[in-house]
């Protein structure tokens, strides 16, 4: 199959950045250093790319994710980075799996779910889950005495990932890690799980990095001179064309619109709706696009997790050849 055979929208992935992307990670953390996080892009068979790196620790965000990743054989180490307050389907499976706990009711549903491990989530700045710092001993001992296993801790400093200035970046992740660090302590456990794409290289602290963007990689992250490449955008078709603007058949239904507008190279953005990206030519770029009816454009998506969600398959791509579909199996509740 070629490129151009490809019906639009499609989500296309470059093989070559893609592995780009993949190796220049797991040389800056190997093995256990890192614990990629399957939620951007819901796809195992990208993650058994990982795998092969050494990666053989997964991270999670729904029930979904945990199943089919068991399902796939990728079950030796998953985390579920997420409160649930039923946890029966975890019990069930063949499959080391950790959940986040913060709270009585999700350490009772852990429990009664038939989980045995779980890390305390602590919110060290973002505000979402997380037990206030102070209390995460009292949550690691009633999990104990609730016959769960604690691992440890984690903390997502996700306000910090978007900073765009590194060293601003890097003092927002070092005062997150030190209210991890500090709740650690009452905790216990071998395991400090935090960081994300944007502090993979800042977060000393932890003992594990929840990395996903970095493989497909999206135009926020790519705003902050991180040592990835854009892999993966929306090849979409003209519609439509005049003199002042051109439309394409991407739109607000095939890409994550919460980071912004996505880009189209040597054009002008003006809005998406539904059905629709409306550009126009930007006589400013080096290589201004002259968008004709017909022609395929790549739409650079801000925002890889909700882009990918919306999409059944990759398509990988090397030059006009599409070399392998992958599903994305794990989308879906």
């Amino acid at each position: 199959m070629k490129l151009r055979d490809l019906s639009t929208p499609s989500l296309v992935v470059d093989a070559a950045a893609l592995q780009h992307n993949l190796a220049t990670m797991a040389k800056a953390l190997p093995g256990a250093r890192l614990r990629p996080h399957v939620k951007a892009t819901k796809c195992t068979s990208l993650a058994k790319r990982q795998l092969a790196l050494g990666h053989r620790g997964f991270c999670c965000a729904t029930l979904r994710e945990i199943e089919g990743m068991a399902a796939a054989g990728l079950g030796e180490d998953l985390l579920l980075a997420n409160e649930v307050l039923d946890a029966r389907r975890l019990g069930r499976l063949d499959a080391r799996v950790t959940v986040a706990v913060d709270s009585p009711e999700t350490v009772a549903a852990a429990a009664s779910g038939g989980v045995r491990e779980v890390l305390v989530d602590v919110n060290v700045g973002l505000p979402r889950c997380g037990c206030a710092p102070e209390d995460a001993g009292r949550i690691a001992d009633l999990a104990r005495r609730s016959g769960l296993s604690v691992r440890g801790v984690m903390g997502y400093e996700g306000h910090a990932m978007a900073v765009g200035e590194r060293a601003k970046r890097a003092e927002a992740c070092a005062a997150s890690m030190a209210t991890l660090r500090a709740a650690h302590a009452l905790v216990g456990g071998e395991v400090i799980s935090a960081g994300g794409t944007g502090t993979f290289d800042l977060n000393d602290v932890a003992t594990e990095i929840q990395a996903g963007s970095y493989s497909l990689m999206d135009t926020s992250y790519a705003k902050l001179g991180l040592p990835f490449r854009p892999a993966f955008c929306v090849y979409s078709t003209v519609v439509s064309a005049n003199a002042s603007f051109a439309v394409c058949d991407a739109g607000l239904k095939s890409l994550g619109m919460d980071h912004g507008n996505p880009t189209i190279d040597g054009a002008k953005v003006w809005f998406c709706s539904d059905e629709h990206v409306t550009f126009s030519r930007d006589a400013a770029s080096s290589e201004p696009l002259e968008p004709r009816v017909g022609e395929r454009v790549r739409v650079w998506p801000a925002h890889v997790d909700p882009t990918v969600a919306y999409h059944e398959r990759l398509h990988l791509v090397d030059g006009d050849d599409v070399v392998e579909v992958w599903p994305i199996d794990l989308r879906g509740w």
